[in-house]
C-alpha cells in the first residue's frame, strides 16, 4: 500500500468495549475516513447466512475484503469492528484493540439487552484476551496497540492516543 498520504487504521475489540463511539471521535479529529463494516455488510448484503446460536448474521468475509479493498489501497480510513484476523494484513498501519474491565463489560452488555449466554461468552472473550492475541497473531510487532475503555476519561485518553498516531504518521513508517 505504498503512496497512501493518510493511514489506514483499525479500531476493534469486544463488544461493548467503546468501538463505535471511538471510532467516530478518531474520524472527527482525524479527517479519517469511518467505515463501519457492520454497516458496510448490511448495507451491500456481506452475509453468508444467520447463526441461530448466536442470533446473528454470518458475515461473508471475502465479500467484505472484496468490497473494502479498493478504499482501503487508498489510505485515510478508520476501520471500526470487533476482530482482525480476516483483514489484509498490508491494509492496516496502526490496530488499536479496546480492552475493558469484566464488571464494566458486564454492565454495558446488560443495557443492549444481550442474552446472559452471549454476555457470558463475550465476557469469557475479554477475559482470555482472544481480540488481543488475535491482533498479536495477525499483525507485525509494533502496530497493535492495547487500550483500556472503561472509564469516558479512557475515551478521551485513546482518542488523543490514536490521533497523535495518526498526526505523527507517514507513509516511510512502514
Amino acid at each position: 500500500m505504498a503512496g497512501k498520504e493518510r493511514p489506514n487504521i483499525l479500531i476493534c475489540g469486544t463488544p461493548g468495549t467503546g468501538k463505535s463511539i471511538t471510532s467516530q471521535e478518531v474520524a472527527d479529529r482525524t479527517g479519517l475516513h469511518l467505515i463501519d463494516v457492520g454497516m458496510v455488510a448490511k448495507e451491500n448484503n456481506l452475509f453468508e447466512g444467520w447463526d441461530e446460536q448466536y442470533e446473528c448474521p454470518i458475515l461473508d468475509e471475502d465479500k467484505v475484503v472484496d468490497e473494502l479493498e479498493g478504499t482501503m489501497g487508498n489510505g485515510g480510513n478508520v476501520v471500526e469492528y470487533h476482530s482482525c484476523e480476516f483483514f489484509p494484513e498490508r491494509w492496516f498501519d496502526a490496530v488499536f484493540v479496546l480492552r475493558a474491565d469484566n464488571t464494566v463489560l458486564y454492565d454495558r452488555l446488560k443495557k443492549r439487552s444481550y442474552s446472559e449466554k452471549k454476555i457470558s461468552e463475550n465476557i469469557q472473550c475479554e477475559i482470555f484476551q482472544s481480540i488481543l492475541e488475535e491482533a498479536r497473531e495477525s499483525y507485525p510487532e509494533g502496530v497493535v496497540h492495547e487500550l483500556v475503555s472503561n472509564l469516558p476519561e479512557d475515551l478521551d485518553r485513546n482518542v488523543e492516543a490514536i490521533c497523535d498516531i495518526v498526526d505523527n504518521w507517514s507513509s516511510d513508517m512502514r
